[in-house]
């Protein structure tokens, strides 16, 4: 068993800047010895990957739509072009119009529903069928979620469903893929700054409630997610599927705040 990624290739989805926990696992996976590629979405947000994927050494940038079929087609294509096979793939891919994370969640509207579920989840059971199909030797598919999926979270409202339904998702994908040799696995993080977390409500004071109150004493770090990334997709993650992996200092064993912070 060991932790070496040499000689896996695989792709890296939602990485936004050199904040985004996609990068973080990139990072981590680069240095552990993996080739990389990665997707992005629109211009601008190619032009801040572009030399985060150069320091590792990638010269593979997508532009890809997961809600576009012939987006997502091209993108496969031409990593089967460029590699033929794949070891793994990082899906870190999530949205929900940020005027809907405040407020009531019974406020939900149906188009904003139905555009969460369908690029916070159902993008990852979509990249999940193209994927599988470049794994001949099996590999691994990584997801990230959050614990607004199971317990009630301030501002969180409609990705707390969305998230839900991810985290059942990586489940049934655990199943049905497991005889092909591949691991469905997803990592949940506590509170990050990162662009995404700043979307949301609150966020600042969500992110100083759980550092203080973590049994360990702190939020996760981008080197923590990274470094369980690369132990689920590395040869020691072999026996690992259908997880949710909490990195989070403990919070989510809690069922109050500590006791110097109650009241």
């Amino acid at each position: 068993m060991t932790l070496s990624m040499q000689g896996k290739r695989g792709l890296v989805m939602g990485v936004a800047n050199e904040r985004s926990i996609a990068w973080g696992i990139a990072k981590a996976m680069a240095d552990a010895g993996a080739e990389l590629a990665f997707t992005y979405q629109g211009e601008a947000f190619g032009k801040r990957l572009e030399p985060l994927a150069q320091s590792v050494g990638s010269d593979i940038m997508v532009d890809v739509d997961v809600t576009d079929d012939t987006s997502m087609d091209a993108a496969f294509a031409l990593l089967r072009e460029r590699w033929g096979s794949l070891d793994f793939v990082v899906h870190a891919i999530a949205f929900s119009d940020k005027n809907e994370l405040t407020g009531r969640f019974i406020k939900t509207s149906r188009a904003n529903f139905q555009n969460s579920l369908t690029i916070s989840c159902y993008s990852f059971i979509d990249v999940a069928r193209r994927a599988s199909e470049m794994m001949p030797d099996g590999g691994t598919l990584l997801t990230l979620t959050y614990q607004g999926s199971n317990r009630v979270t301030p501002f969180y409202n409609v990705m707390g469903v969305a998230k839900a339904a991810l985290e059942s998702a990586t489940r049934y994908l655990a199943n049905d893929l497991g005889p092909q040799g591949i691991r469905v696995n997803a990592i949940s993080p506590g509170p990050m700054k990162t662009l995404a977390g700043a979307a949301i409500g609150g966020a600042r004071k969500t992110y100083k409630h759980t550092d203080t109150n973590a049994p360990l004493g702190s939020n996760a770090t981008l080197e923590a997610v990274g470094g369980t990334a690369v132990y689920l997709a590395s040869d020691a993650g072999a026996c690992t599927t259908g997880e949710i992996i909490r990195v989070d200092g403990g919070f989510h064993i809690l069922g109050m705040p500590q006791p110097e912070h109650l009241g």
